[in-house]
């Protein structure tokens, strides 16, 4: 692969409200640069919903010699505040390639299913149970979707060739039915599960096939023992306050497996880099709210939930790295039986198996 790359999270904005309360700019150099002479990256995907703070992470790793892939990602949006977000990062990914930058613009993350305006639904539960309520007129709903999202893009990416004068892609669930030329990477959030697992070879292989180079973005798992066979859903052992939508326990007792997380990650990156993709970006380094807690209640240890390759540790400091407040995830011995994740809850990965019934291929 060209890009070897990680995902690095600045904090998701859902009403106003930041999941990373604490944006430290000396402890994103510190983080960034143990991705790029510890992990061997040579990209960064930045996310976020506050563009000041892309910047300035988008900015360091620029800085320390990274591709980045500025990546705005809108939560709950309506369409004009979601254009209004991507135009103010394009400029701000502009100032920073002029400065002879390696700058991707990414124009948004599942916009369909994760913001509103393409599908009724305030929040993406409602969205989702609407959209694959029942097999009835389902095609019907999603060709819908598919309207709506490509008309949003054709305004939107000429708006942001504007401002923006590098290349840009979209991070799509294969699903939206993308027209990819807008765009200057073909880029999926492509997530393998157990029901896909015999056909995710070859359909890495199809995509590759086409002219635009491909870029993976979104692909990982939680960290308990089974996450990798359903891992779009592995963060669904979640329990949120009904108020604030904050997560505060899992759902019940879980195994911890961080061999299994590494060896799903290991087993996709083999796979994208033997079949040509040019850009791989493992999701994520760290989610600062889900903290390791290894004492007490079972149920207050959010880490098992996380898709980070670090354990952030709750009010102290790691050992690896004494000067960084989580530990990496080294590989352990598998652990015995672990409570399966909830097969009535519906989400992404049912998409991505809409998207085989429909096209006939995994993409």
């Amino acid at each position: 692969m060209r890009a070897k790359g990680m995902t690095y999270d600045t904090g998701f904005v859902v009403d106003g409200r930041n999941s990373m309360e604490r944006f430290d700019p000396d402890l994103v150099r510190r983080e960034l640069t143990i991705i790029r002479d510890d992990l061997h990256c040579n990209a960064v995907q930045i996310v976020g919903g506050d563009p000041q703070r892309l910047e300035v992470a988008a900015r360091v790793a620029a800085e320390l010699g990274l591709e980045v892939w500025f990546s705005p990602y809108p939560l709950d949006l309506q369409t004009d505040q979601i254009l209004a977000l991507l135009l103010d990062s394009a400029q701000r990914a502009e100032r920073l390639r002029t400065t002879g930058a390696e700058v991707v613009f990414v124009a948004g993350v599942e916009l369909s299913i994760m913001n509103r305006g393409f599908f009724d639904g305030d929040r993406i539960d409602e969205r989702l149970s609407r959209l694959l309520a029942t097999p009835d007129g389902r095609a019907e709903r999603i060709v819908e979707v598919r309207s709506r999202l490509d008309r949003f893009l054709r305004t939107a990416v000429p708006a942001i060739r504007e401002h923006f004068h590098g290349k840009v892609t979209y991070a799509a669930i294969p699903f939206e039915g993308v027209d990819w030329d807008l765009f200057d990477f073909v880029t999926l959030e492509l997530i393998r599960s157990a029901e896909v697992a015999d056909r995710f070879r070859d359909g890495v292989r199809t995509l590759v096939a086409q002219p635009k180079p491909v870029a993976i973005t979104g692909f990982g798992t939680a960290t308990w023992r089974g996450a990798s066979d359903v891992a779009p859903r592995s963060m669904e052992i979640l329990e949120y306050d009904e108020t604030t939508g904050i997560p505060v326990r899992l759902n019940g007792q879980y195994q911890r497996d961080e061999t299994g997380q590494a060896t799903y990650l290991g087993e996709l990156l083999d796979i994208f880099d033997s079949e040509g993709v040019d850009s791989a970006f493992v999701h994520l380094f760290a989610l600062h709210n889900l903290p390791h807690r290894p004492d007490g209640d079972p149920r207050d240890d959010l880490d098992l939930a996380s898709l980070g390759i670090v354990k952030v540790l709750d009010g102290r400091n790691g050992d690896t790295y004494p000067d960084m407040p989580w530990n990496p995830k080294p590989p352990s011995p598998r652990s015995p039986n672990a409570t399966p994740a909830d097969p009535r809850r519906r989400d992404r990965s049912e998409l991505r198996e809409i998207s085989v019934e429909m096209t006939g291929t995994l993409l």
